[in-house]
């Protein structure tokens, strides 16, 4: 599609000072990156220039931009006023054409003192189909000359190019020789400078032609447009070989690309490390199409993922005769807690594209960043073709590397290349997310182990005679023959005998003991071989390998029953049973497994079972993705993809299996013979309590399957007001788990109590669906939804789990010494009047403990409720801590450490605060004691703002220690 624009005359221009009145006018016309210009009309305010330009049309959202201004030969152009046309308004006009109108010259800016710019006659249509023969086309440019200010500025845009001569043919009046002028654009000379060379440097007569001179034409007669060189190339490009390469598709100049770099090898990986290196379930040139294809919209949807903005693809161009392909994105990064937003440039260019392996390079640009002049980064993509999957699915490994280019010397050389690594390493964290979303990842190394095992797994092809010989070549088909062949030749051999006893024609009973004795034994053998023979065909139909189809439902267990089948008309018995639980044995493990059998008869027997069990995960992150759709409609809002860090600490926690990921985890207490608090975390197959309370760290999961029933408690004083979950397993299940259960009762079934959920709607709601999706009967899942009323929208406030579950570094903010013992300053931890007068005096309302309970030799523990007052704290809130009292080695003081949760609060739910109290008595002064107070932040989620956050909080609580001590040294100086 072309823009046509006829530039017909302009009247009533304003007359500039300087000039006598008149103008030398003439216009400038821009449509995005393509410009031209028209023939000066000498000393005129009504010109005319009749002229015709002809612009691709790129983007409908760019609007054509005429700009009219007088010609100056030694200082810079003047601007007369510009008209602004959207191609929008073309594209609706009838006929897509906006016919010939005068258009009103505008100013640049609504501060000019000239009221009246006059007008400029266009007419502007669109054109599918137009001879280039008889238009002038505008070139496509690099910088953006919206504002048409003054020539000088345009020539210092290009001061950074190479030298770049540009031969331009031009008719000289006159005569009719034709002359090539040469004109260097790049050595950045201003306008007036280079203008005066011309003029010193020409001889008379040049100068007297040259001044004389018409425009510059084709032979057409039109105005020539000089093209201006893009910054990003250091040769000018072909105009036929450019339009050429612009207009082709995208397969088209990956052909064209390739049969000119045949036999290229692939490049080797960048010096600066792999970022990818992952194998994809499509061909190279589908992943190839997905990564870099013009009509692709993956770099649109990370740029979303990654708060990139100003995202700008150029289209790719095909140059020097198919030997270059390149194209130019820019953007805008998002910014960071080190790095503001920054611009980015890439330069992408082809280095092979034969249909089966592709290689690009992308040199990026951040000037921008700190030392951003110094250096660009590097990136080296290769595609090609993956190792063979089941059902001959071809598959394409994906390999990206990089690495760091310094174009100047710096100091802070290994800084940059320390940020450049992480920089990477982060975005193309989410660039593998991003592509596993849409191309299933593949591991290579799996694959290959798994297709070598299912080989071994397969039987050998054995023939009919081997197998023949290993089923009847044994003792009881031998003497079965040999009995055979004696009793037949008997049979021959003796007479007919006698009718007698109860005997008639046809029927021949024994006539003796020794007779039955014999037929008996023959019968015996005659019904053993018969079952060698089923055994034989049996063996023929090799019925050994069973397959089964895990991906909807992901497996937790597999049970395995051993019967003996005698017959269709005798009883199944059982031989014995097993279990395998895919979530406690590792795949190699389960690859060639002798697996005891339970039961009296196999226990007897110490009977095993030989398996060999192959897990092929044939859809890769789908499965995450299918099951989450399938929980968000069960739970009724969507569910978040946890990170991978998150996936791989919580895998870590319970070592459980790469294919198991998190939900969703809730802070919360464990009821036993003290609360324990600690997180619960949900997965498709598992629900896990883990927690590192004071050193201590206690963990467990038990199987949804292995769960009974969910009650939930209604709320108590003990449980600080708030309901709570009690689950109940079925009778032997979750054995593992014993150590964290409230109690096993009479029928020998398991019994968790959890409480203090910070959001127990969230909670309950999240644990039931689970629950319901992977232990119940399609029946029970009826029921229970129709006892329950409709669920309202969910909204899941504890995403985005660090689950680093770290230890907190303490660091000491308070120490004083008091004058009193040891045991009088405990008086603030038991409990009474004197604790909660104090606490309610720094901001603790409605201050509630629970009683000092032992937890294990000379070591107490009690939990504490209360509400921060708003009147005195800058947030309200509620805080529940656990702390833990144990007597000081020497036995000369006391050691109280606590863990608080803070609840209501601006991030409160990202940590939690531990103190340790440790108080001392002083041994030379028997009625004084050292009391030293140190503070630590053990992170529960990812969070931006954690240095800033720590300091508030420790500023915060070594005011509320120094307050809090002090209240307590005037309380109990009067009354000593």
């Amino acid at each position: 599609m072309r823009l046509l624009v006829q530039v017909s005359e302009a009247r009533n221009l304003p007359a500039i000072d300087g000039g006598g009145g008149l103008s030398d006018p003439y216009a400038k016309l821009q449509l995005g990156r393509q410009r031209g210009k028209t023939r000066v009309a000498k000393r005129t305010l009504s010109p005319t220039w009749d002229e015709e330009f002809a612009f691709r049309v790129v983007d409908l959202k760019d609007e054509l931009v005429v700009v009219v201004v007088d010609e100056d030969r030694y200082f810079s152009d003047d601007f007369l006023g510009q008209v602004r046309v959207p191609l929008s308004a073309v594209l609706d006009a009838d006929n897509r054409s906006l016919g010939t109108q005068w258009y009103q010259l505008l100013p640049k800016s609504k501060k000019s003192k000239i009221k009246d710019y006059g007008e400029i006659r266009l007419t502007i249509s669109l054109s599918l189909n137009y001879p280039e023969e008889t238009t002038t086309l505008a070139h496509c440019v690099s910088d953006d000359l919206a504002s048409y200010s003054d020539k000088s500025t345009e020539l210092q845009k290009g001061s950074s190019l190479p030298n770049i001569p540009i031969e331009i043919p031009t008719s000289v009046s006159g005569g009719d020789e034709t002359e090539i002028i040469k004109e260097d654009r790049s050595n950045g000379v201003p306008s007036f400078v280079n203008r005066l060379y011309q003029f010193f440097s020409a001889k008379p007569k040049d100068a007297e032609a040259s001044a004389s001179a018409p425009p510059l034409t084709t032979g057409d007669g039109n105005s020539d447009i000089l093209e201006e060189t893009p910054s990003t190339s250091s040769e000018l490009p072909d105009n036929q070989d450019y339009e050429t390469g612009v207009t082709m598709s995208f397969d088209e100049q990956l052909k064209a690309f390739g049969s000119c770099h045949e036999g290229n090898e692939i490049p080797e990986n960048l010096s600066g490390g792999v970022l990818i290196d992952q194998v994809y379930a499509v061909a190279p040139s589908d992943l190839n199409g997905l990564l870099f294809s013009p009509s692709s919209d993956f770099l649109q949807s990370l740029a979303e993922m990654q708060g990139t903005t100003g995202l700008e693809i150029q289209q790719w161009r095909l140059e020097n005769d198919g030997e270059v392909l390149k194209r130019v994105v820019s953007y805008t990064k998002a910014p960071t807690a080190l790095v503001k937003a920054v611009k980015a440039t890439e330069d992408v260019s082809y280095l092979k594209a034969d249909g089966d392996i592709y290689a690009t390079l992308a040199d990026v640009s951040t000037p921008d960043v700190p030392f951003g002049h110094s250096f660009r980064v590097e990136v080296l993509t290769c595609i090609m073709p993956g190792p063979e999957l089941p059902d001959n699915e071809k598959s394409s490994r994906l390999v990206v590397s990089w690495r760091l280019n310094f174009i100047q010397s710096t100091m802070m050389k290994g800084m940059i290349e320390n940020g450049a690594k992480q920089g990477l390493k982060d975005n193309y964290i989410q660039f593998s997310e991003l592509l596993a979303r849409n191309i299933r990842p593949v591991d290579s190394k799996d694959a290959a182990a798994t297709d070598k095992v299912l080989s071994s797994v397969q039987p050998e092809q054995e023939s009919d005679w081997k197998l023949a010989f290993r089923i009847f070549g044994n003792f009881t088909v031998v003497s079965s023959l040999v009995a055979f062949i004696y009793v037949f030749s008997h049979i021959i051999l003796a007479s007919p005998s006698i009718i007698q006893g109860l005997e008639f024609p046809g029927l021949d009973l024994p006539d003796s003991v020794g007779e039955v004795v014999v037929c008996g034994v023959l019968v015996l053998q005659g019904q053993r071989v018969l079952n060698m023979i089923a055994r034989f065909i049996q063996a023929k139909r090799q019925r050994e390998i069973f397959e089964f189809d895990a991906m909807e439902d992901p497996p937790s267990v597999m049970k395995i029953n051993v019967y003996d089948f005698d017959g269709p008309f005798d009883e199944v018995e059982s031989l014995g049973h097993a279990e395998v639980n895919f979530l406690k044995s590792n795949l190699s493990e389960l690859s060639d497994i002798w697996i005891p059998l339970k039961g009296k008869l196999a226990q007897a027997c110490q009977s095993k079972l030989h398996l060999r069990i192959i897990l092929n995960n044939s859809r890769g992150t789908e499965v995450m993705k299918d099951y989450l759709d399938k929980m968000e409609k069960e739970v009724g809002k969507k569910i978040a993809v946890r990170s991978p860090h998150t996936n791989s600490a919580f895998q870590k926690i319970f070592s459980l299996p790469p294919e198991e990921f998190l939900i969703n985890d809730f802070t919360c207490h464990l009821k036993r013979k003290m609360l324990t608090q600690g997180r619960l975390f949900l997965s498709p197959r598992i629900i896990g309590f883990y927690t590192n309370l004071f050193g201590h760290k206690t963990k467990f999961f038990f199987l949804w399957e292995d769960i009974e029933d969910i009650q939930v408690m209604p709320a108590t004083l003990y449980s600080m007001g708030s309901p709570s979950l009690l689950i109940i397993l079925h009778k032997g299940r979750g054995m593992d788990a014993r150590h964290g259960a409230k109690q096993l009762d009479n029928e020998g079934r398991l019994k968790f109590h959890f409480q203090s959920f910070v959001s127990f709607n969230v909670a309950h709601k999240t644990i039931m669906a689970l629950w319901k999706a992977r232990s119940l009967t399609p029946e029970q899942k009826v029921q229970l939804v129709e006892e329950e009323s409709e669920m309202k929208d969910l909204q899941n406030n504890e995403s985005d789990s660090f689950l680093g579950i770290e230890d907190a570094k303490m660091s000491e903010v308070f120490s004083s010494t008091k004058p009193f013992d040891v045991s009088t300053l405990m008086s603030i931890f038991e409990g009474g009047p004197l604790e909660h007068q104090v606490m309610e005096k720094i901001g603790c309302m409605e201050y509630s403990v629970s009683p000092w309970e032992s937890v294990r030799a000379d070591a107490y523990q009690r939990q504490i409720h209360y509400k921060f007052d708003k009147r005195l704290a800058r947030h309200e809130g509620e805080v529940m801590s656990t702390q833990q009292k144990s007597p000081l080695p020497d036995k000369n003081g006391w050691l109280v450490e606590e863990v608080m949760t803070l609840e209501g609060i601006p991030v409160g739910e990202y940590f939690n605060l531990h103190m340790r109290y440790q108080l001392e008595q002083i041994s030379s002064k028997p009625k004084a004691c050292n009391v030293q107070v140190s503070i630590g932040i053990a992170w529960l989620k990812s969070c931006k703002n954690r240095k800033k956050i720590a300091q508030e909080v420790l500023s915060s609580a070594s005011s509320r220690l120094k307050k809090m001590f002090g209240l307590l040294e005037k309380e109990l100086l009067p009354a000593k």
